[in-house]
């Protein structure tokens, strides 16, 4: 059963939308960041996931929406599992790493994406494709020589790599993001993500995690209503405008990491980062110019 095409409206309207779900998930990410300080990156996301269940779960029930039938379930079981991993890494990286040098390798999401279309669903990988991975290559090699010209400590190199770990796993949720949207709407999506993520981590628990803190239950639950909220906004803005045209929002990410890290984390953004993020999003820019491209931040941390 596909999902009915949604009503047009205005490209101004959505990219407004995608901007305000990039804002929102920024500020997700500096509570995130401080749970993950506090309480390591597995209890913080599971507890997120948790508290966001009990959310979009009750918007579901309330508007009575249908189970989901076999192969919908198939599709969030598999893109659950995919995202946890992706989350996981993106949090236990960004504990070592500035916001801002953390959010710029995430930026490889949407090219690494086009090799996994290629590989998964025999779309052809094109000259600019080609083009744009080595530039986007080139902004990670600045990054990492950044690190070096800084001494980075072991903790951040690791840290560097992690993200850079979740990035791949991340641009594989993109390609089962595609599949979902033709079996469910963003709600449902967004739900059964956080159901697969939650009831995966729950596994782990007794071993990897530890109870919230009294003090930690207010971060918990912001943390997973901004996330909530910039998942169903992404959704909705990348449902009624083309992928192509909302592509650049998501580039905004970089500038509230570092408005929030030296804000929040009293972080500063180097040169190096600054360069190396300007090159990866040109990297991705030439990549897809012509073409729509893969949605990146959507629901993948839902």
């Amino acid at each position: 059963m596909r999902v009915p095409t949604p009503k047009k409206v205005g490209a101004a309207l959505a990219f407004a939308v995608a901007a305000a779900g990039i804002a929102t998930y920024s500020a997700m990410d500096v509570l995130m960041k401080g749970l993950s300080i506090t309480s390591g990156a597995y209890s913080a996301v599971l507890w997120r996931s948790v508290v966001g269940v009990a959310l979009l779960g009750t918007i579901f029930v309330l508007r009575r929406r249908p189970f989901p039938g076999r192969a919908a379930l198939k599709l969030h079981a598999l893109r659950g599992a995919t995202a946890g991993f992706s989350v996981l890494l993106f949090f236990w990286g960004l504990v070592r790493v500035p916001m801002a040098q953390g959010v710029a390798l995430t930026f490889l999401a949407p090219l690494i994406a086009l090799y996994f279309a290629a590989a998964l669903l025999g779309e052809t990988i094109r000259r600019a494709a080609i083009l744009g991975s080595i530039v986007a290559s080139l902004g990670v090699l600045v990054i990492a020589a950044g690190e070096v010209q800084g001494h980075a400590s072991t903790a951040h190199v690791l840290g560097s790599l992690a993200i850079f770990a979740a990035s791949i796993f991340y641009a594989y949720s993109l390609i089962l993001l595609r599949q979902q949207a033709q079996v469910a709407d963003p709600l449902e999506v967004a739900l059964f993500t956080s159901v697969v993520l939650g009831g995966l981590l729950l596994l782990g628990a007794p071993w990897f995690a530890g109870l919230p803190t009294t003090a930690q239950l207010p971060s918990i639950g912001v943390a997973a209503v901004l996330g909530s909220l910039s998942a169903m906004a992404l959704a909705w803005a990348y449902s009624h405008a083309e992928a192509q045209v909302l592509a650049p929002v998501e580039y905004t990410a970089f500038v509230w990491a570092s408005l929030f890290g030296w804000w929040v984390f009293h972080e500063t953004v180097s040169l190096y980062t600054a360069g190396g993020a300007a090159l990866i999003i040109l990297g991705c820019v030439l990549a897809v110019r012509g073409h729509a491209a893969p949605a990146p931040q959507t629901e993948a941390a839902a």
